[in-house]
């Protein structure tokens, strides 16, 4: 009775197995298979048949689908056997490559009776008066060496504004380290640290040739309870605007993330790194299954970069700004679907004019590689390498075609002088210059970017207190147009009482009327 019961729930998990089951079939033209003699009747009573065990239809049902499963490829596990093997081997082959970083910064505590009159009459400075004490704030999270020299990975905002960063290997060794490169439109961070023996490592994978359903390894420190490792499987590719960072092109994964696992290794199952852990979705702060790594082909070009010496991520320059093509953009342009990247402006004599690109184009493809969306574009581009040719497969008023684009470094610019403001200007103690598309890009700034931007202000100074920003760019002072260092300055010397500017911040402008 019992393999009776168990036949019918095989007979339904067969039915659910079908289509990877290879169904017999006969050609349209064949013959049909010959007719087979009818039996004869007896009056002796059928044998009984001998109902098989639970482990003969087990082994049948798992021996058929075996056979009719792909033997290219992925597959699901069979049988026993399969179903016991571990990740230990891999956790044991790069667990050690994955680090503990500890970051601190000395933060002035400034007291909630701090300038209050009432409690500066009756306490004098107890309450804020005099010089703020400091507090120690440290924050952790993980890394992975990827070089056997000491070169390690993490996240920026692991150690964004630390005075003191140290690393922790996983056998108990600590090091104190030294910040190579930080970036913080991509969060991420190169650190270095020295020792008479080489580190273990684990290699960069390539990120391209992950696939949604691919079994990943997330290993970390969440909560600073030590070294984890989770499991999970590529949930999705190329995530985009998730609200942590500038980067448009995140690997989703499953695999528990949780705080402290910011900076640590996602690696797939040839002990490869193919993305470094970022950030998860969570309305509690633990995981919930929803996390983001940023792909190691992305990671791979920022080490490259501090390698050469960069202290920050230098991007290939094309010349060219791109935007979303919406479901509008492609109906007009006879697409059946929205896809790609829109050429919205390109830059005389830089590699885009030089390949043939023009506003109104559609970028479809780079290196034979879809371009899904505009940030996917900015991910590929990004990871090019400089005086490196690449071929685009563009839309160009109806027809494809394909260019070939050579990537270069950003100009420097006409002029790199910097100029700091002084007199009683509300710009005193700003120290401004001509923006270019390298400056640009070492202000966390878009390429394309013009105009005088401030990249210091003094501490104390006129500008500080009136809230101007680094990045900042000024476009107006009452009423000249700013597009030099020396008119701002000039602008900055005139003697009144009143002052109008517009100041241009994140995209957005700002226009004010003082009397100073």
């Amino acid at each position: 009775m019992v393999a009776k019961k168990l036949s019918l729930v095989l007979t339904a998990a067969w039915l659910a197995a079908a289509p990877l089951m290879a169904a017999p079939a006969w050609a349209e033209d064949a013959p049909p298979p010959p007719a087979q003699a009818p039996e004869q009747k007896t009056d002796a009573p059928p044998a009984p048949k001998e109902e098989p065990g639970l482990k003969e239809v087990l082994s049948e049902f798992l021996g058929k689908a075996e056979q009719s499963l792909p033997t290219q490829g992925k597959r699901l596990p069979l049988g026993n056997a399969e179903l016991q093997l571990s990740f230990a081997p891999l956790v044991k082959t790069t667990g050690p490559a994955v680090v503990n970083v500890y970051a601190s910064q000395q933060v002035r505590v400034r007291s909630p009776f701090a300038g209050d009159p009432l409690f500066e009459q009756f306490f004098g400075g107890q309450f804020g008066g005099g010089q703020a004490p400091q507090r120690l704030q440290s924050a952790l999270g993980s890394g992975v060496l990827v070089d056997p020299s000491g070169i390690v990975v993490t996240n920026n905002h692991v150690i964004k504004d630390a005075d003191e960063v140290k690393v922790a290997t996983s056998d108990g060794r600590e090091f104190p380290s030294k910040v190579l490169l930080k970036d913080d439109s991509l969060d991420l961070a190169v650190l270095k640290i020295e020792d008479s023996k080489p580190f273990p490592v684990i290699p960069v994978g390539d990120s391209d040739a992950l696939e949604v359903g691919d079994l990943v390894l997330a290993i970390g420190n969440p909560f600073g309870v030590g070294q984890t490792t989770t499991s999970g499987i590529v949930s999705a590719l190329a995530r985009s605007h998730i609200g942590v960072s500038d980067f448009g092109f995140f690997i989703q994964t499953d695999a528990a993330i949780n705080p402290g696992n910011s900076g640590g290794a996602l690696i797939n199952m040839g002990g490869q790194l193919v993305g470094i852990n970022t950030a998860i979705f969570s309305r509690s702060g633990g995981s919930i299954g929803i996390g983001f790594a940023i792909p190691s082909n992305m990671v791979r070009a920022v080490v490259e970069s501090a390698k050469q010496g960069r202290d920050y991520f230098e991007r290939p320059f094309i010349g060219a700004t791109f935007e979303p093509v919406t479901a509008a953009i492609a109906e007009s342009l006879g697409m059946a679907q929205p896809a790609g990247a829109l050429v919205s402006a390109v830059s005389a004599d830089g590699p885009a004019a030089k390949a043939g690109l023009k506003p109104g184009d559609v970028v479809l493809s780079l290196n034979d590689i879809a371009i899904e969306h505009v940030d996917a574009l900015g991910y590929r581009l990004a990871t090019l390498s400089i005086d490196n040719p690449a071929t685009l497969n563009i839309l160009s008023q109806g027809a494809e075609k394909k260019v070939e684009i050579t990537p270069v470094r950003p100009p420097e610019g006409a002029s790199a002088a910097e100029i700091t403001i002084d007199g009683e200007s509300p710009f005193s103690g700003a120290k401004v210059t001509a923006l270019s598309p390298r400056l640009a890009q070492r202000l966390g700034m878009p390429s394309e970017a013009k105009g005088v931007a401030i990249i210091d202000i003094q501490r104390g100074s006129s500008a500080g207190e009136f809230g101007f920003m680094p990045r900042d760019i000024v476009r107006e002072v009452n009423g000249a147009t700013i597009d030099t260092p020396e008119k701002l300055k000039l602008a900055a010397a005139e003697k009144t009482r009143w002052w109008r500017f517009t100041v241009e911040r994140n995209g957005q402008l700002m226009r004010q009327v003082l009397r100073y």
